[in-house]
């Protein structure tokens, strides 16, 4: 680091009397840490390494994990043998003998020497079938059989005990040369037969209660194996036949559940075109409520004039009556606000008392208010659009005016006029509205050209 001597050389500025001012000057000496005697080394993870890595392969002692699994009983954590003062205990090359072998076979092995005289620890897994036993006076009262004579049921019994009721080595072990030739299935139909009859009218070694209403169907086992037989020995071509068989099925399946949709479909078209042939019927008086399929729909230049589609609450399960009235969230807070004046107008709770006659006519009432604001909307777009007429016929005639029927002029309201819904009309009837409302529907009249 260049000092203040340096600098005033640099700039030929004269230098002063005294000692340099440099860094150890102004700092301080270095100072320089070293580690202390005996400290641990700290491992710094590596880089690239993820910590998560670096902490299952690095412990508190710093020792890397073993490479094979340990016995401490703390993992990787301790690692590395214990060893103490202590002396090695001492094994010797001493016999032993196998309590599960009847033979009393002699053999050797090492072994510590704190355990010579003890029990083969392995003989215990040695666990032999209890096989019950008869006497003469039961096999003559309960066991005779005329198809399996004493010697062949006794024959059986004894390959039970000798092979732990391995029926397939029982049948193999059969003696041919002295008894009838005999199946897997009759030997375990004659044993289970015998185990039954025997756990009825006593109990003992290889007894139980669930024995008792036991029967081993040997004629069924017979047919599944010839089943399986024959399923094993089937050909590559019947193999592909089969699977030929299987895809056409699904097919089948699917064309039949495509048809299956398509009447119900149809059936769905044909109650509909039905409803509607009864709407457009001559002499028919139409309901004040109607479907919301068959809704009268009206086009005009401020909408469309549609109905109220309640939700239709018919899943499992407990609801409120109440949610029957509420409103759909396709009506917007316009519609809304004016169901809600005309309810006001009415003298007509906003929340009724939901009963399931008062939800029913309460949903048609606020329907065809819907209706009437849409009518009335539209009734407003049609005198709209009659003055817009009339001032450009007159634009363009000038000295003549157009004279509109007074039948189409606001002065009766359909909401003022009609008895059923305003009382007064009775004294004051005003002109329906209603029959000539299908001036909505007619073509524009395009303006005239000056």
């Amino acid at each position: 680091m260049e000092t203040m001597g340096d600098i005033r050389d640099i700039l030929e500025i004269d230098r002063q009397q005294g000692p340099d001012i440099t860094k150890e000057a102004i700092i301080g000496p270095e100072r320089k840490f070293r580690r202390q005697l005996g400290a641990p080394k700290v491992s710094r993870r590596p880089e690239g390494m993820a910590r998560e890595v670096f902490a299952l392969l690095y412990n508190d002692k710093k020792d890397v994990p073993p490479l094979f699994p340990t016995d401490t009983g703390q993992g990787y954590k301790n690692t590395k043998a214990n060893l103490s003062m202590k002396s090695v205990r001492p094994w010797k090359w001493m016999p032993f003998t196998n309590t599960a072998r009847s033979d009393n076979a002699v053999f050797h092995h090492w072994r510590r020497v704190s355990d010579e005289g003890k029990e083969y620890p392995f003989a215990r897994f040695n666990k032999k079938v209890q096989i019950p036993t008869y006497s003469d006076s039961e096999y003559a009262s309960y066991l005779a059989n005329d198809s399996w004579t004493r010697a062949e049921t006794d024959h059986l019994f004894d390959l039970c005990r000798r092979f732990d009721l391995r029926f397939g080595i029982m049948a193999d072990r059969w003696e041919q040369s002295k008894f009838s030739k005999r199946s897997i299935e009759d030997l375990k139909e004659r044993y289970y037969g015998i185990c039954s009859a025997l756990a009825k009218i006593k109990t003992g070694q290889g007894l139980t209660p669930e024995m008792r209403n036991y029967v081993f169907d040997a004629e069924h086992e017979r047919k599944r194996k010839e089943q399986l037989a024959r399923l094993y020995s089937r050909t590559k071509e019947q193999v592909e036949e089969e699977q030929m068989l299987q895809n056409e099925l699904r097919k089948i399946e699917a064309r039949k559940k495509e048809r299956d949709k398509k009447q119900d479909l149809q059936k769905l078209i044909t109650a509909v075109d039905s409803q509607a042939g009864e709407m457009r019927r001559p002499g028919r008086v139409p309901k004040r409520r109607l479907a919301p399929a068959t809704r009268p729909k009206m086009d005009s230049l401020s909408g469309e004039i549609t109905s109220i589609k309640f939700p239709d609450l018919k899943g499992s399960g407990v609801y409120l009556r109440s949610q029957r009235m509420k409103l759909p969230a396709n009506i917007g807070q316009k519609k809304i606000k004016a169901i809600e004046q005309l309810l006001v107008e009415m003298n007509i709770e906003a929340n009724p008392t939901p009963t399931e006659e008062i939800c029913q006519h309460f949903n048609e009432l606020r329907s065809d208010l819907l209706l009437l604001h849409e009518l009335r909307t539209a009734m407003s777009s049609c005198e709209f659009e009659l003055q817009s007429l009339r001032h450009q016929y007159e634009a363009c005639n000038p000295g003549k005016t157009l004279v509109i029927p007074p039948e189409l002029c606001s002065g009766g309201d359909p909401a003022t006029s009609n008895p059923d819904i305003n009382p007064a009309a009775k004294e004051s009837p005003a002109p329906n509205k209603m029959e000539i409302i299908d001036v909505v529907g007619s073509p524009q009249t395009s303006p005239c050209k000056c």
